[in-house]
């Protein structure tokens, strides 16, 4: 396999045995046997080329939980995946074996108010990619729906595939926050998710981005990928007053929309002190389960 996977093995009989990623404790990844369910009519099974590791992922693999996400039992994970189909069920029409695709990674149930209005993403049943109790994809194979496979153009590579999801999730913050020509955009954080929020406030045609982090790498990648300006932060709350006032004069203009992809009660309460009274914070990816911040004079601009 691609990024992140690992070679299939076979049978004594010449069968492949279909192998995975499997989440067994804290810390303790082996890689076993996955056993792939019968394809369906409307399936597609697909040999996975590339898989990104999420923050989730390293989330369950330190704690065995995410929020209100509990690993119980055994999980397969991965749910970044791109891969090529290999087989198709009798109903699908829009895939060929050999076909390069993205897949969605979560299945809704499709018949829900929230999924019949576009926000399938809401469903209250939602079967995710590596969210438990729901193996992933850090597999040699998976089965899924092939309407939730997208075919890549030719000049999009596997890898580029597996980062769609991620990046779907700077396109939605977007989206949700209305960037234009004429907004400003601070983005706090400067990890996978705050880079892809970047580079989709670009593409939504912010004129101008600063981005915000504590780690000089991470800055200067960001700054390679098209930020304005960077700015480098502490983790020490008591210079939050001052490095509200430096991620301003960066900025150099009012900042209409701020993207807070690192989840603290610092980097929120530093998004909503910098932009500009009516502007817009958005909460971006999963930070921390509970924060604290300055909700009354939020309020009051």
């Amino acid at each position: 396999m691609g990024k992140g996977g690992m070679s299939h093995g076979n049978t004594d009989e010449g069968k492949e045995v279909n192998m995975a990623a499997w989440l067994l404790g804290i810390n303790d990844i082996k890689i076993l046997p996955f056993n792939l369910p019968p394809l369906g009519a409307h399936d597609a099974r697909i040999r996975m080329k590339a898989v990104g590791i999420c923050g989730s992922d390293v989330h369950y693999l330190k704690a065995m939980k995410l929020a209100d996400f509990i690993v119980k039992e055994p999980m397969v994970i991965g749910h970044e995946c791109a891969g090529i189909i290999e087989e198709v069920g009798a109903e699908v029409k829009h895939l060929l074996p050999g076909d390069r695709v993205a897949i969605e990674p979560g299945i809704s149930c499709w018949r829900c108010n929230l999924c019949k209005d576009g926000r399938y993403n809401l469903c209250p049943e939602m079967k995710f990619f590596a969210t438990p109790p729901i193996h992933g994809s850090l597999a040699n194979q998976i089965v899924h729906p092939a309407d939730l496979c997208f075919k890549l153009p030719e000049n999009v590579s596997l890898e580029e595939g597996a980062m769609c999801e991620p990046l779907s999730v700077g396109v939605h913050a977007c989206r949700r926050a209305n960037v234009g020509p004429e907004t400003n955009v601070l983005v706090m954080g400067a990890g996978p998710i705050g880079l892809v929020t970047m580079l989709a406030a670009r593409a939504f045609g912010s004129p101008r981005i600063v981005i915000v982090d504590v780690d000089d790498h991470r800055l200067s990648v960001a700054k390679e990928l098209g930020a304005n300006q960077t700015v480098k932060v502490s983790t020490n709350s008591n210079d939050l007053r001052d490095e509200v006032e430096r991620i301003k004069e960066a900025m150099g203009g009012g900042i209409d929309i701020s993207f807070d992809c690192a989840g603290f009660s610092k980097t929120m309460s530093t998004a909503l002190g910098a932009t500009c009274s009516g502007g817009k914070v958005c909460l971006v990816g999963m930070g921390h389960t509970e924060m604290t911040v300055p909700l009354a004079p939020a309020a009051v601009r």
